[in-house]
């Protein structure tokens, strides 16, 4: 499933390519893909014609289009094989259709110039909607790229990610040591800081040498905030290459992979050789899914005693 890097990806692609840009028609082709739209297909398309998108933002692994409609956005989930796809459709006139193109949406430039928007979606497990927005609680920009201080209603619950200038790290840090679950299941957590997913989360605590195991009550603050640090570096680094890509079901806005893959140095690379140490990177089954650490340099705790029963009085 794309992560904060890809998703930001593709935000960026969208600011750079449909702002400003109305909409001059919409077809829904599967109308699960519009499933999360309460008024129906019909509704969605209506809702969209004539409407001018005005910015693009993201918090975690949603991304919305603002839309000149005081209030309203277009918001988009990617599921895990979700593409929006910017094309020119005086380029080719005759291309055809990708197979699994769910949403379209016929767009026309501030220069008269047409363009499509199209939303691609293999496993469908993605979606459109246009929802309404709502305040974020400090008042701070809702997402990366936002214009306001809204977010749409229904991602508000959803925090702040690492690279979100407006993220209270200390107050992280302090939710983070509250919880007794493994550090791998606070990361994963939405709510806490949003964005990081499976590929990111074993890529920092490979970086800070933790277990994914680890309890976070167990953890000292710096050690919490060496695998923030470390998860806000290599999402960073996945970002200035356009994300990490194992097949064609992550693509940015112009069809093209990110290459941060060649980057990874415990996620997907079981049996090779830890880069740091040269022991054997491992994959273990968590939350019914995959961990890679190295068993070396991230040891895994001790098992922790049960409290002793009291001493009979004699």
């Amino acid at each position: 499933m794309p992560e904060l890097p890809e998703v930001e990806t593709v935000r960026d692609g969208l600011a750079r390519h449909v702002l400003g840009a109305r909409v001059a028609d919409v077809t829904v082709l599967r109308d699960y893909s519009v499933r999360r739209h309460e008024g129906g297909p019909v509704d969605f398309a209506a809702r969209l014609r004539g409407a001018v998108l005005v910015a693009a933002a993201r918090r975690g692994k949603y991304l919305w289009l603002e839309l000149d409609h005081p209030g309203e956005a277009l918001l988009a989930h990617l599921g895990m094989s979700g593409q929006l796809l910017v094309s020119d459709p005086a380029a080719d006139p005759g291309a055809p259709d990708h197979r699994h193109l769910r949403v379209r949406l016929d767009l026309v430039m501030p220069d008269g110039a047409p363009r499509r928007l199209d939303f691609v979606d293999q496993r469908t497990f993605g979606y459109l909607a246009v929802v309404g927005t709502v305040p974020t609680p400090d008042g701070a920009p809702g997402g990366s790229g936002s214009l306001r201080a809204e977010v749409p209603d229904g991602v508000a619950h959803v925090g702040r990610d690492l690279l979100d200038p407006a993220l209270d790290v200390d107050a992280v840090v302090r939710a983070v040591r509250s919880r007794r679950s493994g550090i791998k299941r606070a990361l994963l957590d939405q709510t806490l800081t949003s964005g990081v997913g499976n590929i990111y989360a074993d890529e920092a605590l490979w970086r800070a040498q933790v277990h994914y195991d680890r309890r976070c009550d167990a953890l000292r603050p710096p050690q919490v905030r060496a695998v923030l640090d470390a998860a806000r570096t290599v999402m960073t680094e996945a970002l200035a290459v356009g994300g990490t890509s194992f097949d064609a079901l992550y693509v940015n806005v112009n069809g093209e992979s990110g290459y941060f893959a060649r980057g990874l140095n415990a996620y997907g690379r079981a049996g090779q050789p830890c880069a740091r140490c040269g022991a054997e990177i491992v994959r273990e089954v968590f939350m019914n899914r995959s961990s890679y650490l190295c068993p070396v340099c991230q040891p895994r705790p001790r098992a922790r005693r049960s409290p002793r029963a009291g001493t009979a009085a004699g």
